[in-house]
Parts: C-alpha cells; sequence; structure tokens
C-alpha cells in the first residue's frame, strides 16, 4: 500500500475511532449514507479508485479494498462496485466497498429479526472506537457494543476474544443493532441467585451430573448451578479418589451443605444425600461376628477392607497371622482379596472399625501340638539369640532353647554356639500348653558327662570331688569336667556344713547314678558306713586286733 492509500485508509480509521457506532450513522446525510449504491470504477491511480457515484459525483475508494491478499485486483475500471459513502475529504466522498458489503448484512440481519428469537449469540471484536466496540457474529454481521454494556473485568485485554451478547436496541432507520454483554451477565446472575435459593432451600437430595473430575473433588451441575463436591464428601468410608468411583457425564444424588455469599461457592454432599451406613450397623454387627470384606486397599501397617455398604474397617499388620515376624501385609493378603474377618472393635460414633484375620485361623501353638510331643527332635532356624538363650523357629511357632539346655559344658552360651539363620536339630524336652511354650535341647542330642562317668563307675562306689556350690539343703560337688554330684545336708554325716568352703576335697559314697535325669547322688554318710562294714568285715578275718582297734585306725 502506498503513502497515498495509506493516507485515505488512515483518515477512515481515524474516522471510525472518533465516532460510535450510532454516531457514525448519525453523521452523514442519512439518505445518502443509510443505504448503499452503486458505482463505476472511472479510474484506478496509484493507491486510489475513483469511482462515479452520479449527481455528477465521484468518490475517493481505497485501492486495497479491491484487492486480494496477493495483491490482485478483483475490479477494473468499468465495472460496476457496490460502495457506501463513509465520509469525505476535501469536498470529494470517502466511500468503501467493504462497509456496503457490511450494510447490506446487517440490513438483511434486521430485516429477518424477529424479537424474541436468537436474541443472543457469540461474537469476536472487530474494531474499537471511543465509544464501544464494534463487534461480529460468526456470519461477518457487525453490531455495536457500547462501553456500559461491557462487563469485562478488564477491558484493555479482550484481542482474540469471543463472546456472547444480547441485542438491546435495534435502529431500522439507521440500520443499526446495539448489543450487550451486561445484560445476559445481569440476567445470568438474577438466574443464578434464583436458583441458588431454590436450591439452598431444598432439605432432600437432589440429583446432579457431573461436569469436571479433579484431584480435590468433583464439579456437579444442579439445575444450572455448578457445586463442589469436596473428595471428603463423596463416601463414608473417608476421602477418597472420585475418579476410581465415577466418570464425568454420571448423575449422583447430592445435597447442599454450605454456600458462601461472598465468594458464590456453593459446597455439595454425596454422602449426604445417602443413608448412613453407620447407623445401620449400629444395631446389626457386633463385637464378635464374622463379616465378608474385600481388600480395598494396603500399607505397610496393614490394610483398609470395604464391607460393601460403604464402610471400611481397618486390618492391622498384627491381626493378618499368628506370625510374629510379618514383614508387610503383602507377603499374606492382595488388593481385591474377599476375606472373612472378625469385628473386634466398633464404633459407630467415631466411625470407626477394627477387624482381625488372624482370630479367624488356627493358632499355631494348637496346630503344632497336634503333630508334635517332648521327646520329639526336629530341625529348627535360630530366630533370635538373647543373654539367656536362643529363639528357634519350628513349623509357625518359636520354642526356646536355653543356655543350660544348649551344651553339657556350664561354660556354653548359646551366643558362643549359633547365629541368627543357623539350622539346628533340637528336642523338644518340655510343652507347656496353658503358657503355651516349648522348651528345647541341644545337649540331648548326644551323650552326656554323666553317661559316659556312669561307664566307670557304680552305687556305693567311694570317690573323690571338689566342693563346687554350698546351699542350705546341700552341697554341689565336682567330680570331674561337667560332672556333677550333689550331697543332701542329712547325707553330710560328721562333716560340719558351715566349715566348708568352695574349692574343698570331699570324699563320699555314691548314692544312685540317674542316667536318664543327668543327676548322681552322694552321701558321706553313706560312705562311714561302708568303711565300717569294711572293718567288720576285717574282724573277722584278723583275729589279733580288736574292734576298738579297728575302728580307732578307720578313723585315724
Amino acid at each position: 500500500m502506498n503513502e497515498s492509500n495509506k493516507k485515505v485508509q488512515n483518515n477512515i480509521d481515524d474516522y471510525l475511532e472518533e465516532e460510535n457506532f450510532e454516531q457514525l450513522l448519525e453523521a452523514f446525510d442519512k439518505s445518502r449514507e443509510n443505504a448503499t449504491t452503486q458505482g463505476v470504477i472511472v479510474e484506478i491511480k496509484n493507491d486510489e479508485v475513483y469511482v462515479d457515484i452520479g449527481k455528477k459525483s465521484e468518490g475517493i475508494l481505497a485501492l486495497s479494498e479491491i484487492q486480494d491478499e496477493k495483491g490482485n485486483l478483483l475490479f477494473n475500471v468499468g465495472d460496476s462496485i457496490k460502495i457506501a459513502i463513509i465520509g469525505s475529504r476535501n469536498g470529494k466522498p470517502l466511500v468503501s466497498h467493504k462497509r456496503a458489503l457490511k450494510k447490506e448484512k446487517i440490513s438483511e440481519f434486521i430485516k429477518n429479526y424477529k424479537e424474541g428469537e436468537n436474541d443472543i449469540f457469540e461474537v469476536k471484536i472487530m474494531s474499537k472506537n471511543k465509544g464501544g466496540l464494534i463487534v461480529a457474529n460468526e456470519e461477518g454481521v457487525e453490531f455495536f457494543l457500547p462501553k456500559s454494556q461491557y462487563n469485562f473485568k478488564d477491558s484493555n485485554n479482550l484481542s482474540n476474544k469471543t463472546f456472547k451478547v444480547k441485542i438491546i436496541k435495534i435502529d431500522k432507520e439507521g440500520q443499526s443493532v446495539v448489543v450487550s454483554r451486561k445484560k445476559i451477565v445481569d440476567d445470568e446472575r438474577k438466574k443464578r441467585k434464583e436458583l441458588i435459593q431454590n436450591i439452598v432451600g431444598q432439605e432432600e437430595a437432589i440429583e446432579g451430573v457431573i461436569k469436571k473430575i479433579t484431584t480435590y473433588g468433583m464439579f456437579v451441575d444442579v439445575g444450572g448451578i455448578d457445586g463442589l463436591v469436596h473428595y471428603s464428601e463423596i463416601s463414608y468410608k473417608g476421602p477418597v479418589n472420585p475418579s476410581t468411583l465415577y466418570k464425568e457425564g454420571d448423575s449422583v444424588p447430592v445435597k447442599v451443605i454450605k454456600y458462601d455469599k461472598e465468594r458464590q461457592h456453593l459446597s455439595l454432599s454425596i454422602k449426604a444425600a445417602l443413608p448412613d451406613p453407620w447407623g445401620e450397623i449400629k444395631d446389626s454387627l457386633e463385637v464378635g461376628d464374622t463379616v465378608k470384606v474385600i481388600v480395598s486397599n494396603i500399607e505397610s501397617y496393614g490394610a483398609f477392607v470395604d464391607l460393601g455398604n460403604d464402610i471400611e474397617g481397618f486390618l492391622h499388620i498384627s491381626e493378618i497371622s499368628w506370625d510374629k515376624d510379618i514383614k508387610h501385609p503383602k507377603d499374606y493378603i492382595s488388593k481385591g482379596q474377599e476375606l472373612d474377618v472378625e469385628v473386634i472393635e466398633i464404633d459407630s460414633d467415631e466411625r470407626r472399625l477394627r477387624v482381625s484375620l488372624r482370630n479367624l485361623l488356627s493358632k499355631p501353638f494348637d496346630e503344632f501340638i497336634k503333630n508334635h510331643k517332648a521327646g520329639e527332635v526336629l530341625e529348627g532356624v535360630i530366630t533370635s539369640i538373647t543373654a539367656f538363650g536362643a529363639f528357634v523357629k519350628l513349623d509357625s511357632i518359636e520354642g526356646l532353647l536355653h543356655n543350660e539346655d544348649a551344651s553339657w559344658d556350664r561354660s556354653d552360651k548359646c551366643k558362643d554356639l549359633y547365629k541368627v539363620g543357623d539350622k539346628i536339630n533340637v528336642k523338644i524336652i518340655k510343652i507347656d500348653e496353658e503358657k503355651q511354650k516349648i522348651s528345647l535341647s541341644t545337649k540331648e542330642l548326644s551323650t552326656s558327662p554323666i553317661q559316659e562317668y556312669a561307664k566307670n563307675h557304680k552305687t556305693g562306689e567311694s570317690v573323690k570331688g571338689v566342693v563346687r556350690d554350698i546351699k542350705e539343703f546341700g552341697v554341689f560337688v565336682e567330680l570331674s569336667k561337667n560332672v556333677d554330684a550333689l550331697i543332701h545336708k542329712e547325707d553330710i554325716g560328721n562333716l560340719d556344713l558351715s566349715s566348708l568352703k568352695i574349692g574343698d576335697e570331699i570324699e563320699a559314697a555314691i548314692v544312685f547314678i540317674d542316667e536318664k535325669k543327668n543327676r548322681i547322688r552322694l552321701s558321706v554318710k553313706n560312705l562311714l558306713k561302708i568303711k565300717e562294714r569294711e572293718a567288720l568285715n576285717r574282724i573277722n578275718k584278723e583275729d589279733k586286733m580288736t574292734l576298738g582297734d579297728i575302728i580307732k585306725e578307720q578313723l585315724t
């Protein structure tokens, strides 16, 4: 576009910028401007087109109006063209072909318009003047939107925006149409207010349609008003992910729980529109009842289970199995699995339900004693080691291997003999059904020192030992390594118990050797009797000696 053509176009733009839509139509002779007319192109010079509009007058048309995007002419000299007078310059009319086409469109629109029909439609901004905006619908029909009818939050940032308007005035004589966005907003606000008043006043549940699902809840349309159902108001189970239960377009019952007038925020609840399941089970479910559930979620500390009536119970990790070493619930149960569980706590007021799977399983101890008895030898695994012994896992229970039952050597300790994870053979030496305890032994799997001792010694034999411990009831004597014997107080004979000390040597007779119980009894009193009998036997053989001499000899 050359400078001359630019000047013409700028004059037109300046004119449009200075006047609003209605002023534009009134600025010129209505008899000439209200209607389009035919003209004939008489000359094309530089960037201006001269058009014969009759009455011995030539109008000036910008060349750009009869060129396509590539600059090719759409009309030539001699061609007839529709034009509209839009102003003047130096006494000559300024005309526009494009404005003529727009006038035809608005004229056709007004001609076909019926009040009450298609009053509201979508437009986009075409240009701006001091009085407001020139907007056009999708057919290209232009309308005037006064500033007073904007109702935009930010009227300085309207480029490329589309919005709805409503016709508020039609000037058939001036061939203009005035529209309003404010009217639509006001009508919608009034309608919304009426709808909200109606909705908020309802005590019964109303039907809504899910419009949008987010991570924090769902927006639900209730009669043209959108309200938010927070994720905590969806289910009596507690906060849930709405996308796992619903999809957009689903119909749901809701109740209004709050309306914030200042924020115009409507809060809805689905669970409030449904019967409270906790009230329903209050009189129908008791502690000790067995119920069928579905595992809905698994965490490291336990699992949540669904009773199927919008109630969720909690299964703690300790209530899943009798196994004390359970590492994670996933090792025993899986999501979606159906289980029978026992109710161990129910509080309808606090909406708390705890269940147990373990209580419905056979106790490992009961199963163990059905299949095993004292005296059996089993293979086990060391699970933990303490100062007093080691715990050994047998099947699904644990037994205790005490230090004194781990080895015949009194100095040996489990911590010195084993480590966690070792597989060992053990003998069951005691089953305490009342306390549900199993006592184990490894030393009884080998020959005891007393059994070895018994191979070379017998009852009635005189033996010597060293005092290892002194008790009120008697004295423990060490006969050899790991072989101890007991002299009861009544068997101490002529020895003074109070004068004995650890380390003293004592001679006594073997009263009995119990290999099964690994016990040896000694008696100093019996030793004296044995020696008396031996002395009497020698009397018969040695006539020269007196009884007194023999006794004296034995006692010295």
